[in-house]
């Protein structure tokens, strides 16, 4: 039996993640995931991969606010709807619209970075879509993600990784939405989609995996690193990097909720 043992969510890209018992499937992924994030003055994406102490930035969503923290500055609160003037930013080789959260809220971010900064947010309709190739003709939005709504993990496959490693790393590394139990390790790599009741998951591209695994998720700073192991036996010569996780995109059950725990109907290629 194939079930869910992690849902997280990370409304702010790069920053600490929530872990959930249960989470609504929304167009672009998990709802609220990686719906703010931290560009430089001009407009591009700060992440862990430049700034590893974004991973101690927690965020709080309540019902009608998001609360984030950070060591250092005073917490910041904002309108969990969608607000702000709009603005262009980057992320990788996409320009897409965001909202731009106001001077306050980017002196915040400067304070929780060490570096001049913004803060901003997707706006009420992504118009930001994964890439065709992959995710298929249909267009599938997404918000501030590197480039797909969900990445799936199998907790096995950590298992198999960590024979190898010199010491072990949690999962917490690898920051999926969804990690699956029941699996052989690297299953996912043959996985069609995954059914959660009336939703269902296409699993589309391998997850191209970075200097961020390295970086331990509760401290900010760099760690054991696992790319060096993962190259022995996971690099993608198509792909030219290592991967861990596959990319999903929603295909059916938009608007469902998905309980951890719940069991999946894995249909492979």
């Amino acid at each position: 039996m194939v079930t869910i043992s992690e849902l997280n969510i990370y409304p702010l890209k790069s920053g600490r993640r929530i872990s959930k018992t249960s989470v609504r499937l929304v167009a672009t992924g998990l709802e609220w995931d990686r719906h703010w994030m931290i560009t430089n003055c001009a407009g591009t994406f700060l992440t862990q991969r430049t700034h590893p102490c974004m991973a101690r930035i927690e965020t709080e969503i309540a019902d009608e606010t998001v609360t984030f923290r950070a060591p250092g500055p005073d917490k910041l609160t904002l309108p969990l709807r969608p607000t702000g003037a709009p603005s262009s930013v980057q992320v990788w080789k996409d320009r897409c619209e965001a909202l731009d959260q106001g001077d306050a809220a980017g002196h915040w971010a400067s304070a929780a970075i060490g570096e001049a900064a913004r803060l901003v947010r997707v706006p009420a309709a992504a118009k930001r879509m994964a890439n065709p190739e992959f995710a298929g003709p249909a267009p599938i939005p997404v918000a501030f993600s590197d480039g797909f709504p969900i990445l799936v993990c199998n907790r096995s496959s950590l298992d198999d990784l960590n024979m190898r490693m010199p010491e072990p790393v949690p999962m917490e590394r690898f920051r999926p939405n969804i990690v699956l139990d029941g699996l052989p390790p690297f299953a996912e790599d043959h996985i069609a989609a995954i059914a959660i009741g009336p939703a269902r998951l296409r699993l589309v591209k391998p997850c191209t995996r970075c200097i961020i695994t390295s970086t331990d998720q509760l401290t900010g700073e760099r760690s054991t690193n696992p790319l060096p192991v993962l190259r022995e036996f996971r690099f993608n010569r198509s792909l030219l990097g290592v991967t861990f996780g596959e990319n999903a995109v929603p295909s059916e059950g938009v608007g469902s909720i998905i309980e951890r725990g719940a069991q999946c109907q894995v249909e492979y290629r």
